[in-house]
């Protein structure tokens, strides 16, 4: 969820939190906006179709990566192997599973689910059979997972994979269409005991394999903005929620100390400043560093970010990467610190000289002028990007900022068309997810195709052997010596230029329910913005009684 406005910051500061009664073991959570709810938990649809926790607390995983631990977790599956390095995987499931309608889950439902996305290409919206030759039961309780080639970073998309019974989905004629009303799964909040256009409740899974949750129900109000999901939040009205509040110290938690909580680790992706490569001169390494150079990071996360997250390191790797990143960068490597001489040094010899109005021009008299495109609803990007524009301006560059509806934003950066572009990249248990988003020759798509990834357009010969190697190999020396020489080759190109981690925005009350994350307790995030992770979290906390809340 996105910013709030400057009138509902104003009006948050004037809320009290209200102690609204409820039945115990209600557990309130605002993750998805919609002015009305359609009742559809099909796992499947991660392009918001599907009512959230359906892939991740109504169907679950084999495992979960936990960035905070920088570990997978066992899950459906308790252990995993690598029986031929890179190529080929066996799970081992764990005994006593069963589904919501008491039968038990076997090795079967995991290879049917696979077969599934294999037969609906539609369903594999994770691109998991790009990569996969096979996955086979070998008996009640072991999966064989094959790849086509040896692609050891194929196990996040294999143990992410939300899987579903066999005996209701072989059953259903369209599952890409299937709406799926009354899931059927394993997770602990399966049944839906009430469902109307403005709110839902799921309730406990009557055999959850690891006893009933300590929350007996999880109620959805509708919520079709940002503004009212964080009046709601500071209100006391929300128990759960992944907003960015602004002045969150003093707007929700200054309201009730003992109760509400915020919390957001920067361990996730990195907000980009995305130039278009097929563009000149953005297509040369001096400028992009130029303009690089021009940004001043530590002022653009103190006024768009309220200081929630930090400049980015000059590597582009967050806090999730402990001991993977490159900590000791020489001064003329880092173009992410801010040095405007140093950035018109660039643009002078790249031909990009001031005239007398401060603008640089080239030899033919062309001006630079840029255009830094943004979702318009945004508003802490869009607040980023104006800051970003008057550092520009100051170096010489015309710039501008433009703003767009968030589809017609996405529309425009898929498909090449733009100069500069404000976005978020990849993340991962390896920098490999992060930087072959990136860099790889493999990801570039001609502008006006679509592209989910590299929007940029940015190729790079020194890095693809490095991935192509990566992927070849699950040993972790190996792996961080590769790793490094990704943050060089990236160091070297600036191919797209980070601004700063993201913080993985959560909100929390208390007064109702207990066992969140913290800072004190890291043992997630506190964000139910992170699918699957958020099963950690729903399957840890415990409800208040009535008397206890008050």
């Amino acid at each position: 969820m996105r910013a709030a406005s400057p009138l509902l910051l104003a009006l948050l500061g004037a809320c009290d939190p209200v102690d609204h009664s409820r039945p115990a073991g209600v557990m309130v959570v605002v993750q998805e906006q919609q002015a009305a709810w359609i009742r559809n938990f099909n796992p499947f649809l991660t392009t918001g179709g599907a009512r959230w926790p359906s892939a991740a607390g109504i169907y679950e995983p084999l495992l979960i990566y936990n960035p905070m631990s920088g570990e997978y977790t066992p899950w459906l599956a308790e252990a995993w192997t690598w029986e031929e390095p890179a190529r080929q995987l066996a799970f081992t499931l764990r005994e006593g599973v069963s589904w919501s309608d008491g039968r038990a889950m076997t090795a079967e439902d995991v290879a049917f689910t696979f077969d599934l996305m294999r037969r609906h290409r539609a369903l594999d919206s994770g691109g998991v059979w790009r990569i996969l030759e096979s996955v086979e039961a070998v008996d009640t309780r072991t999966v064989r997972v094959r790849f086509q080639r040896a692609f050891a970073p194929g196990l996040l998309e294999v143990a992410h994979t939300p899987i579903v019974p066999q005996h209701i989905w072989s059953e259903v004629g369209d599952p890409v269409g299937f709406s799926n009303p009354d899931p059927v799964a394993t997770g602990p909040f399966t049944q839906v005991e009430r469902f109307q256009t403005q709110l839902f409740e799921l309730g406990r899974n009557p055999h959850y394999w690891q006893g009933p949750p300590g929350v007996s129900v999880l109620r959805f109000p509708a919520v079709s903005s940002n503004d009212q999901a964080n009046l709601a939040l500071v209100q006391g009205d929300i128990d759960w929620a992944g907003n960015f509040v602004p002045a969150v110290e003093r707007t929700f938690e200054a309201r009730d100390p003992e109760h509400f909580h915020a919390w957001f680790p920067i361990v996730g992706d990195t907000v980009f400043l995305y130039p278009n490569s097929t563009r000149p001169p953005l297509d040369q390494v001096a400028v992009r560093k130029a303009l690089s150079l021009a940004i001043d990071r530590r002022r653009l996360v103190r006024v768009a970010m309220y200081d929630y997250t930090v400049p980015s390191h000059p590597t582009g790797l967050s806090e999730g990467y402990p001991g993977w990143r490159i900590e000791d960068i020489p001064t003329d490597q880092d173009w992410v610190r801010h040095d405007p001489a140093a950035a018109g040094a660039l643009l002078d010899a790249a031909g990009w000289t001031r005239g007398p109005d401060g603008l640089r021009r080239n030899a033919a008299g062309d001006t630079l002028k840029l255009q830094i495109t943004t979702p318009a609803g945004w508003s802490d990007w869009v607040r980023a990007a104006q800051v970003i524009t008057r550092d520009l301006r100051a170096i010489g560059v015309d710039a501008s900022v433009q703003g767009y509806d968030f589809s017609a934003w996405f529309d425009r950066v898929g498909r090449g068309d733009f100069d500069l572009s404000l976005g978020w990249s990849q993340a991962g248990p390896t920098p490999y997810r992060f930087y072959r988003s990136l860099m790889a020759t493999e990801g570039v798509k001609p502008v006006g195709t679509p592209a989910a990834v590299n929007w940029h357009r940015y190729g790079s010969a020194t890095a693809d052997p490095l991935f192509a190697a990566f992927e070849a190999t699950t040993d972790p020396e190996v792996q961080h010596h590769l790793a490094r020489q990704m943050q060089a080759a990236f160091l070297a190109e600036a191919p797209a230029l980070p601004l700063f981690p993201s913080a993985s925005w959560g909100e929390a009350s208390t007064r109702w329910v207990t066992g969140f994350p913290s800072p004190e307790d890291p043992y997630a995030r506190l964000s139910p913005n992170h699918a699957p992770e958020n099963l950690l979290v729903l399957t840890r906390l415990q409800a208040r009684s009535p008397l206890a809340a008050r």
